[in-house]
């Protein structure tokens, strides 16, 4: 028969197991409510609208750029921010790409506040842009500028070039075959090896979108992407933006070429006195009164 003090050890192992099993439960159910909130959060997002600017204002001493606009883009969506000179479009594209912080207002990638993170993150978050008048390092060659636009290379921190050279050159590799790639894309392949000052202002818009391209970004702000463009380089960038649109990359365009806006845009926004005026089809925007008044100078499209 067992003794008391063996009943005893029993009974506290019996205990000691009844309580571990609680405890795994515990932490299981625990595990499940966490798992079940982030899922639901998700869920919440993947409902809002990928890019989301909400009251945004922009102060300059006493003279406003911005006044209390409210935009968003969708998933997969191609929109159209146009007005005339002056309205604010330019300060606008720079406050939702993190290159001025707005006076007040929110700007929220995927659901997630990025007014007050530098521009940097949010490329690194899916958020890039163009600007009207690209300016690549002239004297380093095409492909190299490109290069330049891909995010967390090994190579940028000192040690790995010391104590893993050669995953330095695996990245360096695959970069410049990714640059390659996409040269080839915008038709600038064969001048790959050239310096970039040799490039004509439409090709450098063409190396710019390219470079941009390498972050692989989510959403891409288009400043002006017609601006000093041939016609024939023009057919290129726009089947080229059909093209990255139709594999889920959307865009914010600034452009006063209506053809262009008319071609591409799902949905245009409107800006005069940086304020947003209206919204809404390209052919309805344009016959709206307040845009003619605004921006057409009083002729209809």
């Amino acid at each position: 028969m067992p003794t008391v003090i063996e009943q005893s050890v029993a009974h506290v192992r019996v205990l000691c197991r009844a309580s571990a099993i609680v405890v795994v439960s515990v932490n299981i159910v625990r595990a499940m409510l966490k798992l079940t909130k982030v899922y639901d959060e998700m869920i919440d997002r993947s409902h809002d609208p990928l890019l989301r600017a909400v009251g945004i204002c922009m102060n300059y001493g006493g003279a406003t750029a911005v006044s209390d606009v409210s935009l968003t883009l969708a998933s997969g969506e191609i929109a159209g921010l146009i007005g005339p000179n002056g309205a604010g479009k330019t300060t606008l594209f720079d406050i939702l790409a993190g290159d001025q912080r707005p006076s007040s207002g929110q700007v929220l990638l995927r659901g997630r506040p990025v007014q007050d993170e530098a521009t940097h993150r949010r490329l690194a978050a899916g958020l890039a842009r163009t600007f009207q008048i690209p300016r690549p390092f002239g004297a380093m060659s095409v492909v190299e500028n490109v290069m330049l636009g891909g995010p967390n290379h090994p190579g940028e921190r000192l040690w790995a070039n010391w104590f893993a050279p050669a995953r330095v050159a695996r990245a360096e590799t695959q970069a410049f075959a990714r640059a390659m790639e996409l040269l080839d894309f915008v038709t600038l392949a064969p001048l790959a090896r050239q310096p970039a000052a040799v490039l004509s202002g439409c090709q450098r818009k063409l190396l710019e979108f390219a470079r941009v391209l390498m972050a692989e970004p989510a959403v891409i702000l288009l400043d002006e992407p017609a601006a000093g463009v041939t016609p024939a380089l023009l057919e290129v960038i726009v089947e080229r933006i059909r093209l990255l649109n139709r594999q889920g990359t959307s865009f914010l365009i600034v452009e006063h070429n209506m053809e262009l806006v008319t071609q591409l845009c799902q949905r245009v926004f409107v800006m005069a006195g940086g304020k947003l005026v209206c919204e809404g089809s390209p052919q309805a925007v344009v016959r709206d009164p307040r845009v003619i008044e605004a921006y057409l100078g009083g002729i209809a499209a």
